[in-house]
């Protein structure tokens, strides 16, 4: 009985990884993680990014995914021909796989076998840069690893009974297990006082309006995050380039400021173990007053970048959060039909590329307007015994007029609701006319 694999979650591999993928298309019933439609075009970007090289490709369309091996005996052996033939050392399938059926794979197809969610990982893995990034990822791969523990154990599976051969297998298993288990609890301390010092931040932050750049991996929300605040933040044409929350504060006048957020992006079948641990840096989605969902207007489908979005929001926000849609790069979207449809379809929607100055100016419009819309119109009366109250409206909002009668001047002021709500419990006196 052959070696089992290791679960591959950082490429050490001096060579590059010659890949062959695998799609199964199978019933949307068998739920997100392996039901629908493959994505190899999408697949092929991931292993890419990863830093292999796509070499091949194998396709089926089951009715369920066959127990031991997730593809039929046929396309299994079609599909071991095919490594044989391009002397391809890594299969990669588009659907997530069981732990028996990997080690199944591994075997039959004498090469490792990685699934999606396997894959991601160690993109993730790859591009972690800061220490809470770090904490992140590794708890997903901890938490997904946790399971598939026993295909490190080759010998558990050849046990016949004899002497000496269970109890060490057993013992080191259980020892394993208990030591990721111990790992997993203090990522997760650790993570508890990563979002407490966000939660001390965004404390900090209380009554600034605050925009949180969402959308599918490479949509181009750095691009335009820079393009907003010229916050320098890591842009570059691959997935998942950044995993860090970048925030800057972006001055609109004197008064009128916001806060700008470009969170990680998002993907199809998004592993939920990094949804888990990611929750210190998606709270930022669940706060910001504005969502912008960037999506990528040169897509082959972005409609379906769009569905995958708002499956992973669905999760996080109240249903009445505001949410401007943003497509992105439609100036790599030649197709004048399609460019109407999206315009049919989403009439509420920006079109713009972030790399223009235009394209920026017409998103910050759009969040101004919201910023806008905040602040309401309110009449105050001053004793003139108190007049250096004007001077404060002056600072906290827009005085449209005054007006002097005798002892006392009449104020038009625009501001914000909490702005006017923390005047009249400082000064309760005030009359609102």
């Amino acid at each position: 009985m052959g070696e089992p694999r290791e679960p591959h979650y950082t490429s050490t591999a001096a060579t590059v990884e010659r890949a062959i993928l695998v799609g199964v298309h199978l019933p949307l019933r068998f739920g997100e993680e392996i039901g629908g439609p493959p994505d190899t075009a999408e697949l092929a970007r991931l292993v890419e990014t990863a830093g292999g090289v796509v070499i091949g490709e194998i396709l089926q369309k089951r009715d369920r995914p066959e127990p031991a091996t997730f593809l039929g005996k046929g396309k299994l052996a079609e599909l071991k021909a095919l490594v044989s033939e391009r002397e391809a050392n890594l299969v990669v399938f588009d659907n997530d796989l069981a732990p028996a059926q990997g080690r199944n794979l591994e075997k039959e197809l004498g090469a490792r076998v990685l699934d999606r969610t396997e894959l991601i990982l160690d993109i993730f893995a790859r591009h972690a840069r800061t220490n809470e990034a770090r904490l992140q990822v590794e708890l997903a791969q901890l938490q997904y690893m946790l399971p598939r523990l026993t295909r490190l154990w080759s010998h558990l599976e050849r046990q016949a009974g004899g002497i000496g051969t269970r109890g060490p297998g057993e013992t080191q298993l259980e020892t394993d297990r208990r030591l990721i288990g111990r790992r997993i609890a203090q990522l997760k301390r650790d993570l508890v006082e990563v979002a407490s010092d966000h939660r001390v931040q965004r404390q900090r932050r209380q009554g600034e309006f605050t925009v949180a750049l969402v959308g599918y991996t490479n949509a181009g929300k750095s691009t335009l995050m820079n393009g907003l605040t010229q916050a320098g933040v890591f842009v570059e044409d691959r997935l998942f380039a950044t995993l860090d929350a970048t925030t800057r504060r972006v001055e609109v006048d004197e008064r009128r400021r916001f806060l700008l957020t470009d969170t990680v992006g998002f993907i199809r079948r998004l592993p939920h173990h990094l949804v888990e641990s990611f929750q210190a840096t998606l709270q930022e989605v669940r706060d910001a007053d504005l969502l912008l969902h960037v999506v990528e207007a040169s897509s082959p489908d972005p409609e379906r970048q769009i569905e995958s979005v708002n499956r992973v929001l669905a999760g996080l926000i109240p249903e009445d959060r505001d949410i401007q849609l943003v497509f992105n790069k439609i100036d790599l979207a030649p197709d004048e039909a399609l460019r109407n449809r999206f315009t049919r379809l989403h009439p509420e929607a920006l079109f713009v590329s972030a790399l223009a100055p235009a394209g920026a100016a017409a998103v910050r419009d759009a969040i101004v307007r919201r910023l806008l819309a905040r602040e309401k119109v309110y009449r105050l009366t001053v004793p003139a015994a108190r007049a250096d109250l004007i001077a404060v409206f002056h600072r906290t909002g827009a005085v449209l007029e005054q007006i002097w009668e005798g002892e006392s001047c009449h104020v038009v002021v625009r501001m914000r609701e909490d702005e006017h709500r923390r005047l009249l419990a400082r000064h309760s006196w005030l009359n609102r006319g």
